[in-house]
């Protein structure tokens, strides 16, 4: 056996080689696919994730009660959640590029089996952004259920929907009808099937009482009742939309289109009609509301008018 006094001194450090730097990095950290490949790492248990989003809603709620920093713990807890939303959009935009990409690597197929194999990785890769989209909006939502338990209120985006598709599953999406399909999905769930009741109320009526009380009683004539309103920040279909994420029913936002001016909520009234609601609900308000009111009797869809507060 040589002797260690036989190595020269200028004997080079040599260096790892990659096949030794994978293992290492394999047994330190596990299997991470590099950016390109599709991750075959399993998604997150959804009681492992309830847990751990209960745990640290706790925390953060026990080391700010009762300190000068509890008049902002609404925000913070507000911030955590969105945190999860921000998830959702980031990997929506990811989605967006895969699309992309996949629209151009239809064109570019010739039968070779390098432009065939470059496909399907891509179809591969989008799957997994849908599930980890999926698992982003589950995060969210459990979240969204403890900012509710602490703070008494709904979380509600600043900007845009909160879809809701309560999915931790995998999918299988064949070639070409992986973009068909993710618009066709995501049509669903932007405009929930059930039957669809719209709300007009005016930014100063705020008789809570009868607003759920009303909603109630539609509700239990229509289990599966869906909430179409006008997305005005105050007023009754403010408390409309309260009433529907306490009582567990999908609400679907239309806003007015700022751009068109004066014009803009009346033409909001035709875009809530175009979705053909089963019912109108019309509480106290201005002009609006009368418009509404008229256009959805000339086509024939039923109207509950509180506009003078009488009786359904």
């Amino acid at each position: 056996m040589n002797d260690s006094n036989d190595i020269p001194a200028d004997e080079p450090e040599h260096a790892q080689s990659q096949t030794a730097y994978l293992l290492e990095e394999m047994q330190l950290y596990g299997y991470r696919p590099f950016e390109d490949e599709p991750d075959q790492r399993p998604l997150p248990e959804s009681r492992l994730v309830d847990v751990a989003v209960a745990d640290m809603f706790d925390g953060m709620v026990s080391a700010l009660i009762d300190t000068r920093i509890e008049p902002d713990l609404e925000d913070i807890l507000w911030g955590l959640v969105n945190v999860f939303h921000n998830g959702i959009q980031r990997v929506e935009r990811e989605l967006d590029d895969n699309e992309v990409a996949q629209k151009r690597m239809q064109r570019e197929q010739d039968g070779s089996e390098v432009n065939s194999v470059e496909l399907e990785r891509a179809i591969a890769e989008g799957v997994t952004m849908i599930e980890r989209r999926d698992t982003f909006e589950y995060l969210r939502d459990a979240a969204a259920d403890q900012y509710r338990t602490f703070t008494k209120k709904p979380w509600l985006p600043r900007s845009g929907s909160k879809v809701n598709r309560k999915a931790l599953t995998s999918a299988v999406i064949a070639s070409k009808d992986f973009i068909n399909d993710r618009k066709w999905s995501d049509k669903q769930v932007l405009m929930p099937k059930g039957v669809r009741i719209a709300v007009s109320s005016g930014p100063a009526f705020n008789d809570t009482r009868l607003i759920w009380s009303t909603l109630d009683k539609i509700r239990a004539r229509f289990p599966d009742m869906v909430l179409i309103h006008g997305a005005t920040e105050s007023g009754g279909e403010h408390i409309s939309v309260l009433w529907a994420d306490q009582r567990g029913v999908p609400s679907v936002p239309i806003k007015p289109d700022w751009k068109l001016g004066k014009a803009a909520p009346f033409k909001r009234n035709d875009e809530m009609l175009a979705a053909m609601p089963k019912g109108l609900v019309v509480f106290p308000g201005t002009g609006i509301q009368s418009n509404i009111r008229d256009k959805a009797k000339t086509l024939g869809i039923k109207v509950w008018d509180f506009r003078h507060l009488g009786g359904a």
